[in-house]
């Protein structure tokens, strides 16, 4: 995971933006992005609810995981990331520990567990 305002880096590997919004003052050049997943941010509601309020971040979760159950966009993002490949999140929120770039990488890593597993996502 990186904020997009961070230096890419050659250990990023696929660069994915996983904002609903494009981010202020960044352009395509300086992000070197790989791919733009607007599908599995939050939804708009949900965004404005939260409002990067960290007190609302628990709830937040809850209601970010919840979209994210039926959204086919996690199965193709896991893909991206599975096996020795590397995935970076990209994110634009100020606040490193309360954001969906955190809830989206946990709920990755645990699809790509179950995956590995022959559970089923």
């Amino acid at each position: 995971m990186k904020r997009v305002y961070d230096d890419p880096s050659p250990d990023d590997g696929a660069r994915v933006l996983v904002d609903r919004l494009w981010p202020r003052g960044v352009s395509k050049e300086q992000l070197r992005l790989d791919r733009w997943c607007k599908e599995v941010a939050p939804s708009s509601e949900l965004r404005r609810w939260f409002h990067h309020d960290a007190g609302r971040f628990d709830e937040f979760e809850r209601r970010y995981r919840a979209e994210l159950v039926d959204n086919p966009q996690v199965a193709e993002l896991a893909a991206l990331g599975a096996g020795e490949r590397r995935l970076t999140l990209l994110y634009s929120a100020r606040d490193p520990e309360h954001n969906q770039a955190l809830v989206l990488r946990d709920v990755l890593r645990a699809y790509l567990e179950d995956t590995a597993s022959g559970s089923g996502a």
